[in-house]
């Protein structure tokens, strides 16, 4: 069932954004060569409790950590390790949700570790681009089939990367995963019609080997049945991912990380509204 939240909840979802926003703006002075995805998952427990918050992706199906970290060619969901130590050149994708009196918020971030490639770069920047792309079309009167193809039309055609298909954006709130499915691939004009006080999330992964599909792979853990994603042909892949409310002045990221230079159109400002 999809819900069309109040000012009331916006509210309550942009207090929980504001809260992710700034752990993953921190998180730029802990991801460096030499610490472990553990360390990256402690400090996300850490920062996000201590200012009144939860990873609410912890026991949700099952799900043991508060955090996803994936490195390189793992597309997403691969668990935090502390064997899994960051080396100089790769890249790491941190995906949370966050809770905070009642309310979540969804996103992730891909971040380099050290000093990378240019095609890394190059990657990194197509991707986060794609998805505010996706974001831009998320107005009153287009379809979710809009989000999919602006996607689509810069990774695939402008770019010759892999567009995943098989993962999605979604609704959020009150759970985590809500309708609707937010792929982000389709064709324009196509889809369910967004309307004013809807709240889902955009997060294209983007290969750079070209292909669109994914591998399903065991964790490397005997204690631990969950799988993860990774790319077939061993390419590297990138995501970033926001959550954000649909309106009539356009999309407001409640994720959204400062610094907010060239976003300033997306910043909410719920919390000056009457209820």
């Amino acid at each position: 069932m999809i819900t069309i939240k109040s000012i009331r909840e916006l509210k309550g979802m942009q207090k929980s954004g504001r809260l992710l926003a700034s752990m993953f703006e921190a998180l730029r002075d802990v991801i460096k060569p030499g610490i472990t995805t553990w360390d990256i998952e402690e400090f996300c427990q850490d920062f996000v409790s201590s200012r009144g918050g939860r990873l609410s992706e912890q026991g949700f199906e099952g799900y043991k950590y508060g955090t996803c970290i994936s490195t390189n060619d793992e597309i997403a969901h691969q668990i935090p390790s502390k064997k899994r130590v960051l080396k100089e050149g790769d890249i790491v994708k941190v995906d949370v949700t966050c809770n905070v009196d009642g309310y979540e918020t969804d996103s992730c971030t891909t971040y380099p570790v050290g000093k990378i490639s240019k095609e890394d770069q190059d990657l990194i920047e197509t991707t986060k681009k794609a998805m505010y792309l996706g974001i831009d079309q998320a107005v009153l009167g287009n379809r979710i089939g809009d989000i999919g193809a602006a996607i689509q039309n810069y990774v695939e055609v402008e770019h010759n990367y892999g567009d995943v298909r098989e993962l999605v954006g979604h609704g959020i709130q009150p759970t985590i995963h809500e309708d609707p499915e937010v792929p982000h691939w389709g064709k324009a004009g196509h889809g369910l019609r967004l309307r004013e006080g809807m709240t889902i999330t955009c997060e294209p992964m983007v290969e750079a080997g070209g292909d669109w599909r994914i591998d399903q792979r065991s964790v490397d853990d005997p204690n631990d049945d969950w799988v993860y994603y990774a790319t077939p042909d061993g390419s590297n892949s990138a995501q970033f991912e926001h959550t954000f409310a649909i309106t009539k002045d356009g999309p407001k990221i409640l994720t959204l990380q400062k610094p907010y230079d060239g976003y300033e159109k997306y910043i909410p400002h719920f919390d000056e509204m009457e209820d």
